[in-house]
């Protein structure tokens, strides 16, 4: 099973340190390639190694997905949904200043409506999203999502890395509906819009992973021994 103290954190560590190197580039890119693989299922980078989401996955009956074990917490469905859509957005949008994978065909086969990262969602729409959505349309989404990331990071140059999200790619956020005009939502443009590609790719691409997954694994393990064991 994947560890985080011995597998995740001294990666992300060296990531922080070698990105802001140019002469490091190529390194750099290489290992963000890596935490991120281990962050989706084994079938986006084709590495053939059970990765820490698989970990999460495996054996999870569809009902795990709408639990929330207190008002404190949220569901699986809903850290997948998060996690996914701020990939998506972030690398697409933002970065590469293309098509996010989400589209109306993604949305008729996932079985939902909602376009936006989840951040402003009360309880009652945490839940209702986490019982609509499609479970295995939103496991597919998410592994869309993260090959086109993988693409996106074999794609950057050094020089892509100093740069900051352009006014019009930010505005994209919100008039596409993947951020809210309400202040729980709509801060991310701001936030997002002081980093370079370096910083995304540092945050929203990789360690913000890793700030989601550990609480659906806990999630899956009050689901199966009624003992909670959360992460955050």
């Amino acid at each position: 099973m994947f560890d985080i103290e011995s597998d995740y954190k001294p990666q992300i560590d060296k990531l922080r340190r070698l990105v802001k190197s140019s002469k490091a580039f190529e390194e750099a890119m290489e290992l963000a390639l890596s935490i991120h693989a281990v962050t989706h299922t084994g079938t986006v980078s084709g590495s053939g190694r059970p990765t820490f989401c698989d970990d999460i996955l495996d054996g999870l009956p569809d009902e795990a997905y709408s639990v929330m074990p207190t008002k404190k917490d949220e569901t699986i469905a809903w850290h997948l949904w998060h996690i996914a859509r701020i990939e998506d957005l972030v690398g697409n949008l933002l970065i590469a200043e293309q098509d996010q994978v989400l589209n109306d065909a993604w949305l008729d086969r996932l079985g939902v409506a909602v376009k936006d990262t989840g951040n402003a969602m009360t309880d009652a729409q945490i839940i209702d999203l986490s019982k609509r959505v499609d479970k295995r349309a939103l496991i597919a989404y998410r592994d869309a999502v993260g090959r086109q990331t993988r693409a996106l990071l074999k794609s950057l140059t050094p020089d892509d890395l100093k740069r900051k999200p352009a006014p019009a790619a930010l505005d994209r956020l919100d008039g596409e509906g993947g951020l809210l005009a309400c202040k729980n939502s709509i801060w991310l443009k701001a936030f997002w819009g002081k980093h370079t590609v370096a910083g995304l790719i540092l945050l929203p691409l990789t360690r913000h992973h890793m700030m989601h997954l550990p609480d659906s694994l806990a999630i899956k393990e009050f689901v199966k021994t009624g003992a909670p064991a959360f992460a955050g």
